[in-house]
Formats: C-alpha cells, sequence, structure tokens
C-alpha cells in the first residue's frame, strides 16, 4: 500500500473549503478573503458552471485568478426579469411600513416555499408599486474570479 503527498485535486464532487471573491466591473461583489472562508460542493448549482470548470483540476493550497466574458459567468440580463410587484403583495411579504428605495435588494421567499431570492430596486411608483430586477448583480457583465482552495474532499 503506498500514499501520495500530492495534495488533492478538485474534481465533479469534490467538497471545497475555499476563499474567493467574485468582481465585476463595479469592483466586489463577494469577497470571502477577509472572513471566514466558503465551503460548497461542485456540482451543486452554488456556482454557476462557468466557475466550477475553471476549479476542476486544481490542487489544495493553489491561488488563480479568472476573467470570464460578459455573460459567462451569470447569463446575459433578460429584460423579462424586471417585473413590478404592487404595494399589496410587499406588505403580506415584508413590513407594510417599509420604505423601497432605489439601489435597495430585498429577499423573496421562493414560491415553492424552499429558500429564496433577491431582487434590487429600479423605481418606485406614486401608488407604492416597486419595480424590481431579479437578475443575477453580474449577469451580462464580465467577471473576475479569484480563488484559493485551502481544502479539497
Amino acid at each position: 500500500m503506498t500514499t501520495s503527498n500530492a495534495p488533492a485535486t478538485v474534481q465533479n464532487g469534490s467538497f471545497l473549503t475555499l476563499h474567493y471573491r467574485l468582481s465585476g466591473p463595479q469592483g466586489d461583489v463577494i469577497n470571502t478573503f477577509d472572513d471566514k472562508p466558503a465551503t460548497l460542493s461542485l456540482g451543486t448549482g452554488e456556482l454557476s458552471p462557468a466557475m466550477e470548470q475553471r476549479l476542476l483540476g486544481m490542487s489544495e493550497g493553489e491561488r488563480a485568478s479568472f476573467t470570464l466574458l460578459a455573460g459567462e459567468a451569470f447569463g446575459e440580463r433578460n429584460p423579462d426579469m424586471q417585473q413590478w410587484v404592487a404595494r399589496k403583495l410587499l406588505n403580506e411579504f415584508g413590513d407594510p411600513d417599509e420604505e423601497y428605495l432605489v439601489g435597495d435588494v430585498v429577499e423573496f421567499p421562493a414560491p415553492n416555499g424552499a429558500g429564496s431570492y433577491a431582487g434590487a430596486v429600479l423605481q418606485v411608483r406614486d401608488d407604492g408599486a416597486v419595480l424590481f430586477d431579479f437578475n443575477h448583480p453580474l449577469a451580462g457583465q464580465p467577471v473576475t474570479f479569484e480563488v484559493q482552495l485551502i481544502g479539497v474532499l
């Protein structure tokens, strides 16, 4: 029986502990380097397929930075993902006294009750209805994906 001292490499289904930073043209969107590392399992949709592809074959302890083309990481911006939500519905899901301001990000429960999704406020009408953009903030933009692999199982 021989044992190898070679560091573990990332494969489909690997469980990873890592620091990562996602940034677009306006700067960082997610950055774990100054906080606790993230843990995730490859192939479960926690990262986009394009980002997972960049991780395959990387070794434990390795650090790298990748540039993904506009739309590659989170798809293109979809105008159908911008939707008006009536004030009545917002009151049902949240605080009736909530003031929505352009740029706010609001969490909504998923229709199936499992998890949630977020929308950014684009516009607020006089009647209280709010136009939300449910696209990922980096959809349709080039993305820099920096990663430091701490552990690979």
